[in-house]
């Protein structure tokens, strides 16, 4: 503005005054600053765009840095998803790896217990590499008293083998006098006895538990078992009176119903 100023001053004083050299220096340097002034202008229009461009230039790196951003959001959201997708493969992993455990746990149990079956299978069978080098049998296992008696009784009841089964009772008997089986120990020798039908040997047995031992639960068992030895032998009369003994001393026992039916059919 200063500029336009100054160019309309001089136009009026170069109206007021006759053309002179210093008139056409002067309309020269007019024309020198309308050039300038155009300059000016097309240079201001240059900067104006320049400013537009550079502001389309900054809307258009910011518009590329807010995708950037979108994306970087979306790649995010990506890698979470793959992160809680691993967490949970993870855990999955984790879960199975539990259950082999768990199924050889219960392997290496049942493997152990394996191992200390043939271990015990094989006890007896091992043996023992003395100093001298020679090699002998290993001592053969402690049997306790409740396993003797019960292999005695297994031979008796249940294998029918009556002399190795009495064998062992009257082994079990010399050895365990005080034990809590040994009444059970008498009645069972002379089940075998009876097994093998020698009545008057069972008789005579269980009649030593019947007056040795009377309160004793073998008792009305033996008595039962002493009356049917005497009907094998023919003697039903000494049969009845042992039932009836049995029925008046031990009315509540298991043996009472079986004696009963016998005194109503003999």
């Amino acid at each position: 503005m200063r500029l336009l100023f100054v160019v309309l001053s001089f136009l009026l004083l170069a109206g007021c005054v006759p053309p002179s050299q210093n008139q056409v220096r002067m309309e020269n340097d007019l024309e020198q600053m309308k050039r300038r002034l155009a300059q000016l202008e097309v240079q201001k229009s240059e900067t104006s765009q320049t400013e537009k461009a550079g502001g389309e230039t900054q809307q258009r790196q910011l518009a590329e840095l807010l995708a950037g951003l979108d994306n970087l959001r979306v790649e995010i959201q990506s890698v979470n998803g793959r992160i809680d997708d691993l967490g949970r493969d993870n855990r999955a992993v984790t879960d199975e790896l539990q259950l082999i455990k768990d199924d050889m746990g219960l392997q290496l149990s049942s493997l152990s217990n394996r191992v200390v079956e043939l271990e015990e299978q094989t006890a007896n069978q091992a043996v023992i590499i003395t100093p001298s080098g020679s090699a002998e049998k290993k001592p053969e296992p402690v049997v306790t008293a409740e396993q003797l008696y019960q292999n005695g009784v297994d031979l008796i009841r249940n294998q029918k083998k009556f002399v190795e089964g009495r064998d062992i009772l009257e082994s079990f008997s010399k050895k365990y006098p005080k034990h809590d089986l040994y009444v059970n120990s008498l009645y069972w020798i002379g089940e075998s006895f009876y097994g093998e039908k020698q009545y008057e040997s069972a008789i005579l047995q269980f009649q030593d538990v019947i007056s040795k031992y009377p309160s004793n639960a073998k008792a009305p068992a033996a008595m039962l078992k002493q009356a049917l030895a005497f009907n094998a032998l023919g003697d039903g009369e000494n049969a009845r009176t042992t039932m009836q003994q049995l029925l008046e001393t031990y009315p509540d026992s298991p043996q009472a119903p079986p004696a009963k039916n016998y005194l109503k059919s003999n």
